[in-house]
């Protein structure tokens, strides 16, 4: 299923002269110097010509399967042919030794096969194309993930390629109910989009819903995952993301075991899964490689992370601030004694602190490997010592700036990590003004926007609200298989059963 999206060329069909043909893909072209023509007139009274843009097939494959065929051919006796149609069909279905071939008849399709890596095959006479498919450019290998990294489990990535990115997803589940849509989006791109889903796990209501939102996409561009994210999305306005993304195979395979629905954006090794939860977003591949208490206390480690790293910086504040009657004595005075030459109050301390942290963190993103390492230590060791030292802040907003920023590295999804980043501030905000009554706010605040969030119809907090009770075995925590024997409810998909009840061992 395609998407309907106006073209330049659109209904505009191929010319029945030979030379007209070659002359309007010249012209539309711009004369590009790696358009390749290679007329030829071997085949008797079949004049034609074989095009191609150089840099983008399988040259082998050129010499191969297309050459060769005809080549050979052109040696044999040649049957006669009143229709020059006819002509291109007993040259795809007798001659051409290609597997994957189809025909074009509007320029429209004809550039899209030529730009996407095919042989366009005309002949005189012929109002039709064959386009063979013979994509050979050079792309990324294989590679183990960057941004989601484990330490027991796959090291294989997706990259750039559209048919790895499927292939190595099909590798993992070999069943033939796993289905697969392609379509084109962008006016200019033409970017290739695939969902990949298990037709009786996907709650079909789901399915409909993501291929109508992908259909209503108008737009010249598409050139990474992060634009369809953004344009299918249920809501705009808010810090938390509704779509997990994933460069592991092995995560998105789970996902559709799972009954949910994978959108693969050719150009980019990142890969959506929907619906997402709120609890999708704290599960990393490895919790299902480990034994379930070691998974079940990584899992707690790192919700505990995404609270220190959202409310660290508030407590400080408000505890410096207002609330100094908490705070042990000896602690107190302790930190009294490095407050008293800071010339900034607690949450002017906090802020200058976050935003020099957020630069440097920046900067290591941007900066060139070969002097990230040099910079990483200037920041975190030159700068924050210089900055103690000379009193503009005190000792123990470095330590509480260093854990906030450990502890949002825990996160094993870099979209969640971002939304602490962006709350962090707004929590310091509330208790610089309120004290703790201002982060009780703002947690209530956060709370009642996440409860009214929806991911594709799904409750972004399930199955806390409201309450699963069968989905509670994966979420905080991560019970041992034999007691997860259906399928998470709140996915909404088809089939619940996973695994038939095991009989009790000795």
């Amino acid at each position: 299923m395609q998407s309907h999206v106006s073209q330049p060329h659109e209904k505009v069909s191929l010319p029945a002269s030979l030379d007209a043909c070659i002359d309007h893909i010249q012209t539309e072209i711009g004369g590009s110097s790696d358009l390749v023509i290679k007329r030829f007139s071997c085949l008797h009274l079949w004049p034609g010509a074989l095009l191609y843009l150089e840099g983008m097939i399988d040259v082998q494959m050129l010499h191969q399967s297309v050459l060769g065929s005809l080549m050979g051919y052109a040696n044999e006796h040649t049957p006669s042919f009143d229709d020059p149609n006819d002509r291109l069909t007993h040259l795809k279905e007798d001659v051409l030794i290609a597997g994957n071939t189809d025909y074009a008849e509007e320029m429209a399709l004809l550039f899209h096969r030529l730009l996407s890596g095919c042989i366009i095959l005309l002949l005189d006479g012929s109002t039709k194309a064959i386009c063979i498919s013979a994509a050979g450019w050079e792309d990324r290998n294989i590679s183990e993930p960057q941004t989601q990294s484990v330490v027991r489990g796959p090291m294989e990535g997706f990259t750039e390629n559209l048919r790895k990115n499927t292939t190595l997803i099909r590798r993992r589940i070999k069943d033939p109910q796993l289905w697969m849509e392609t379509r084109q989006i962008g006016q200019i791109t033409k970017t290739s989009v695939a969902l990949m889903y298990v037709n009786h796990l996907v709650d079909k209501g789901v399915l409909d819903e993501i291929r109508r939102r992908l259909d209503d996409i108008d737009i010249d561009s598409i050139l990474e995952s992060g634009y369809i994210e953004e344009l299918i999305q249920d809501v705009t306005l808010t810090p938390f993301p509704t779509i997990y993304n994933s460069e592991r195979p092995d995560t998105v395979a789970a996902g559709l075991l799972e009954g949910r629905v994978a959108i693969i954006v050719d150009g980019t090794p990142f890969v959506l899964l929907v619906p997402s939860l709120f609890v999708h977003f704290f599960q990393s591949a490895e919790d299902y490689y480990q034994r379930a208490d070691i998974s079940t206390l990584l899992r707690l480690i790192r919700y505990l992370a995404f609270f220190i790293a959202m409310l660290a910086p508030s407590f400080y504040i408000a505890i410096t601030t207002f609330h100094q009657e908490m705070l042990p004595t000896s602690l107190l005075i302790n930190l009294a004694a490095q407050r008293e030459g800071v010339p900034f109050p607690a949450f002017i301390e906090a802020v200058l602190m976050e935003l020099t942290y957020e630069i440097l963190r920046e900067a290591g993103v941007r900066i060139p490997k070969t002097v990230g390492q040099a910079v990483s230590i200037v920041g975190t060791l030159v700068i924050g010592q210089a900055a103690v030292n000379a009193g503009v802040v005190s000792a123990a907003m470095v330590i509480i700036v260093s854990i906030t920023a450990i502890s949002s590295y825990v996160i094993p999804e870099n979209g969640m990590s971002i939304a602490v980043r962006i709350l962090r501030f707004f929590l310091m905000i509330l208790a610089a003004t309120f004290g703790f009554f201002g982060i009780l706010l703002g947690l209530l605040a956060i709370l009642l926007h996440l409860t009214n969030l929806r991911s594709f119809g799904a409750a972004y907090m399930s199955p806390f609200g409201p309450y699963v009770a069968s989905d509670i075995k994966d979420s905080l925590f991560r019970m041992p298989w034999t007691h997860m024997m259906n399928r998470p409810y709140s996915n909404g998909n088809g089939q619940k059963k996973r695994q038939k009840k095991r009989t009790k061992r000795l």
